[in-house]
């Protein structure tokens, strides 16, 4: 399928060196704190982190006997406190950990959330007096010629509107939050009601976004994927992405 942005740069199965100090936590003990992780592309739109053995606190993997054959190679499983198959000690000495098996993640003294970063990676938040309509079922649900646009590599193009631009007399708010390494954490998320019911978690925001994406602090965007958006009157296609 051909789509208007940038496809994700490299492929499975790639490998780099990390140049981040990264550290990671599990009930306020330091699980590992390394200069020399890896950069493993699992899948082609991020990679994942995979540790050095040596730089993990031995006392705190346990060993559950149980070998597997992962995409890396042959692993053995091991569990952390309270948490079972945690992590994977692979036989070139190399630790994969579940990202949500641990409390928090660190690249140098910076929190992040979902995944690593990518090096490959470009996010920009731009601001446009470009048209922007998001409609869905007919209904117009916001109209804008002051949106910021987020250029992500690997996705389409979020615009992101100002709140006062936004109908909120169609979003039911929705307890949903999600996270974002390059964004942080939402703080609002909205389903959407029309004529034909309510359309599930369709737009978010974020109030207190990471530094570097400070131009869409509480504004809102929508899933391109299940919206009807135009810019300067074209009506954009829906992209498919896993979001979709």
């Amino acid at each position: 399928m051909t789509h208007d942005y940038p496809s994700a740069p490299v492929q499975a199965g790639h490998s780099e060196p990390v140049p981040r100090r990264v550290r990671a936590v599990l009930g306020g003990r330091t699980v590992f704190d390394t200069t020399n992780a890896r950069y493993v592309w699992e899948w082609p739109f991020y990679p994942q982190y995979y540790i050095p053995l040596a730089d993990i606190d031995a006392a705190l993997l346990v060993d559950e006997d149980r070998e597997q054959h992962l995409r890396h190679g042959v692993a053995r499983r091991h569990g952390l406190p309270g948490k079972p198959g945690a992590a994977h000690v692979f036989s070139d000495g190399l630790v994969k950990f579940d990202w949500d098996a641990l409390d928090s993640w660190f690249e140098e003294d910076e929190e992040i959330f979902v995944h690593p970063r990518n090096p490959y990676t470009r996010v920009d938040a731009l601001r446009s007096t470009r048209t922007v309509r998001v409609e869905l079922d007919g209904v117009v649900l916001a109209e804008s010629s002051s949106p910021v646009m987020v250029f992500e590599t690997g996705l389409p193009t979020r615009y992101y509107l100002n709140r006062t631009e936004v109908d909120f007399a169609h979003l039911v708010p929705s307890s949903t939050e999600t996270a974002c390494p390059y964004k942080g954490r939402t703080t609002g998320y909205w389903s959407v009601r029309t004529g034909s019911g309510v359309h599930p978690d369709l737009a978010w925001c974020y109030d207190f976004p990471t530094r570097q994406l400070l131009p869409i602090a509480g504004m809102v965007a929508f899933y391109n994927e299940k919206v009807d958006i135009f810019v300067d009157g074209v009506e954009l296609e829906r992209p498919a992405t896993h979001f979709s």
